[in-house]
């Protein structure tokens, strides 16, 4: 009994902070128009090869290429990625989506959401160039 009131007492005093805790409650959202990312094209025999944009990311810079044979895409590289192993470990998923879908219409990989939107983003900038 001699110890469970200041138990009681200390354990009060310890959750003080989290009752009084009140999430700020101000928002900025700051709209810019950014310009479209480009994409280059290079063509070798009857394969072109077409380079996204280079989008930044917190985790790091992202760039996508492909390789088209007419109009369907036979190859996807990663020229840049993050140096993280999420971002390993999703990359083989992302191509293999790609290539699937033929399209930028593809999953996010858990776990590596941001690196994921960045590859859909340069693809879909190598997807636009191609036409």
């Amino acid at each position: 009994m001699n110890r469970a009131i200041p138990a009681l007492i200390l354990s009060a005093a310890a959750l003080v902070p989290v009752w009084r805790y009140a999430p700020s409650t101000a928002t900025t959202t700051t709209a810019s128009a950014e310009p479209a990312p480009s994409a280059s094209t290079s063509t070798s025999g009857d394969s072109t090869v077409v380079s996204g944009p280079t989008i930044s990311t917190e985790k790091g810079p992202v760039q996508v290429q492909a390789t088209f044979k007419g109009q369907k895409i036979t190859a996807v590289k990663m020229l840049q990625q993050p140096n993280h192993p999420q971002t390993e470990a999703a990359v083989p998923k992302l191509i293999e989506e790609t290539l699937q879908a033929q399209s930028a219409d593809i999953d996010t990989v858990s776990g590596a959401t941001i690196t994921s939107g960045a590859y859909r983003k340069s693809l879909q900038a190598v997807l636009d160039a191609k036409g």
